[in-house]
């Protein structure tokens, strides 16, 4: 038993060990440009402002209370991503499903506690 309990725990360490400098030799992203056809390109319309700035206050608020679930949290930056590049139609729909799910998140905290045994 401990033969097999050391195989499984060397094999563990190993797979870990593989994984840790999968980052290091990565070359450094360059700096975005900061210039006005840049700007102009990431230009979003005034709904998808809205619709994320609302996404990101309920995110935030969510946070506050501990009931953010990591897809609204994932949703919520893949929108921020978006907004980075322009596209207003994925804005919205990446900040309506943050929405969605933090009010999921939120209506959860209202579920009665599970209690296991006596």
């Amino acid at each position: 038993m401990s033969k097999v309990l050391f195989a499984l725990t060397s094999a563990a360490l190993l797979g870990l060990s593989g994984c840790a400098d999968l980052y290091i030799n990565q070359p450094a992203k360059p700096a975005a440009a900061a210039t006005p056809a840049a700007a102009a390109k990431a230009e979003i319309s005034a709904e998808a402002k809205a619709a994320l700035s609302s996404a990101q206050a309920a995110a935030k608020d969510a946070q506050a209370k501990n009931a953010l679930w990591t897809t609204a949290e994932n949703a919520l930056k893949a929108a921020e991503a978006a907004a980075a590049k322009g596209d207003s139609d994925t804005v919205m729909k990446q900040a309506k499903l943050a929405n969605d799910q933090v009010q999921k998140g939120l209506a959860q905290l209202n579920y009665p506690m599970l209690k296991v045994g006596d």
